[in-house]
């Protein structure tokens, strides 16, 4: 059993996106909470399904998530 870190955020439709900051590119949408935890946990699986026994993965652990401003 392994325990990943997911970051979630809405668009601006209301659609919820995750994503594993270990798992690069690992991340799916979804249009309740209930729905995006099923479909991450999937897209979980399937990423380390796939990943090749040869390559080890690093782990991360999140430190933190700000907000920063820029004039732009």
């Amino acid at each position: 059993m392994r325990e990943f870190t997911v970051i979630i955020e809405q668009d601006e439709d209301g659609i919820y996106v995750a994503s594993v900051p270990e798992l690069q590119g690992c991340h799916t949408q979804a249009e309740t909470l209930d729905e995006l935890n099923v479909h991450i946990k999937e897209a979980i699986e399937l990423y380390l399904e796939v990943k090749s026994e040869n390559e080890q993965l690093g782990h991360l652990d999140l430190v933190g998530i700000q907000k920063v401003r820029v004039d732009a």
